[in-house]
């Protein structure tokens, strides 16, 4: 995933910057970067953060830094803010988002001229850079952000920082945010919204999809208006989101209340407690005991002073290492206990195996699982959820290959995906079976999308039903055919 953040000041402004890009920190785990410019025009830092906060590696830089704008990101891939000289002039720009075309992108780039790329590990272009080149493939930033959302099949947001100005541009159909906010001294543009608020910004503006927007001290402009369809990632309500962050008005926190709500209305289970794998499982399971009026309790604690966050290292074996040795057991709520454990997702199934397993060695009598969300079919298009490079990493495909075969058509998943179908039910009761739990079931897909409180047809749900991919769209709109 990632985020970024970007502030232009009347005053001195890297603070702002520093403490607004920080707040993005639990949205990506290997890169952080800053850029300013300042007296010493265009300055720029980038540092690995897989192993330290983001705070710790650039206190020391941010003492450096001066200026009026800036701009900051994190990342779970390639470092960034780039900084940039072409015949558009000098800037810094940061992405977030996930292209699928790099290849045919590249390819294009080359035919047209003596474009040159500079490699990351693993021979990978890095996709803010190949962003960058569309930009400047185009006589002005303007024509060339809308270019870019044009031909990227994927998703990319876009922020540019120009000596004067900043240039946002929310990814085409809108799968993830950029607010503005604003205070008497400037201007702040935020991939979360909460970013801001405790450094005296107040709301101003949601880009809509597609939007391009350009900020000064002065204010700011739309220069491309948002287009009419809109696919925004579910996940940021389920997973990725802060619990303090508000999407198209929708606050992450309340809406995980408000799914425990939905599982806890299909449930007939009775157990002793009820609890959330921490930190996106606990707001849905104190919705799903709010509801049932069974007590929550918090059976494990995750130690978060030293450890980072478990889907961090490369190899999923550290992965899971790390998962497990920050959950330290309480026993006094563990033995001889039946528990209903919430978490926001099951993926692999590895980690929620082993967690299980450590419950059960605790001293439990019984673990219930109730995913926040339904089983994931398909791995995400659009952004970076997952490392994961195959969809046989999911633990449903695996087990779809096993009964089905390796070629399965769009029509058999569809049938995995029907909560009511017996193939679905099948599927359920295997997994519960090799991830060893009491009982198992997954939130609906109705259910969740009501819990959103947006119309389905505003909402990607591509990994669970493959709608909402509207690229090479001919014309309906609607995100709800399969392509």
């Amino acid at each position: 995933m990632g985020g970024f953040f970007g502030v232009v000041s009347k005053n001195e402004c890297k603070y702002d910057l520093f403490f607004g890009t920080d707040y993005h920190s639990h949205l990506g785990t290997r890169r952080g970067g800053m850029a300013m410019f300042g007296s010493r025009g265009f300055d720029r830092a980038i540092h690995n953060i897989q192993n330290s906060p983001f705070r710790t590696k650039f206190e020391r830089d941010v003492q450096d830094f001066d200026g009026k704008i800036g701009i900051g990101c994190i990342s779970d891939y390639e470092p960034q803010p780039l900084l940039i000289q072409s015949h558009l002039g000098s800037y810094a720009i940061a992405t977030v988002g996930k292209i699928n075309n790099t290849e045919e992108l590249v390819n294009e780039a080359f035919s047209n001229g003596r474009t040159q790329f500079l490699e990351m590990s693993g021979s990978n272009v890095n996709p803010t850079e190949l962003v960058a080149s569309l930009v400047n493939s185009r006589d002005s930033i303007e024509e060339g952000l809308a270019y870019a959302q044009s031909v990227i099949d994927g998703s990319m947001s876009i922020l540019i920082m120009t000596e004067k100005g900043l240039y946002a541009a929310r990814d085409l159909y809108g799968r993830t945010p950029i607010n503005i906010g604003g205070k008497e001294d400037g201007y702040c543009v935020s991939f979360e919204s909460f970013a801001y608020i405790n450094l005296g910004y107040e709301d101003k503006k949601e880009l809509g999809p597609g939007e391009i927007v350009y900020l000064t001290t002065d204010g700011f402009e739309t220069l491309k208006e948002p287009g009419q369809i809109m696919k925004i990632c579910t996940f940021l309500w389920i997973y990725y989101g802060y619990p303090t962050s508000t999407y198209e008005g929708i606050n992450v926190e309340t809406m995980r209340y408000e799914c425990g709500k939905q599982l806890a209305g299909r449930d007939d289970v009775k157990p002793d407690l009820v609890a959330g794998v921490p930190d996106s499982g606990t707001a849905h399971a104190i919705g799903y005991a709010n509801a049932s009026g069974i007590a929550f309790a918090r059976p494990f604690i995750k130690y978060t002073p030293t450890w980072p966050r478990s889907f961090m290292p490369t190899d999923q074996s550290q992965r899971n290492l790390i998962a497990r040795m920050k959950l330290i057991p309480v026993d006094a709520l563990i033995r001889s206990r039946s528990l209903l454990l919430i978490d926001d997702s099951i993926v692999r199934g590895t980690q929620m195996r082993e967690t299980t397993d450590f419950l059960y060695k605790s001293g439990a009598k019984e673990v219930h699982i109730r995913p926040a969300c339904p089983p994931l079919l398909y791995g995400c298009r659009f952004l970076n959820f997952s490392r994961s490079s195959s969809e046989y990493d999911l633990i449903t495909r695996r087990i779809i290959r096993e009964w089905e075969g390796e070629e399965v058509s769009d029509e058999i998943l569809s049938r995995y995906s029907d909560p009511d179908s017996e193939k679905y039910a099948a599927m359920v009761d295997e997994i519960r079976k090799q991830l060893n739990f009491t009982s198992l079931k997954f939130n609906r897909l109705d259910d969740m999308v009501k819990a959103v409180g947006l119309d389905k047809e505003k909402l990607c749900t591509y990994c669970w039903d493959r709608k909402g991919d509207c690229s090479g769209c001919k014309g309906c709109g609607n995100g709800s055919c399969i392509q």
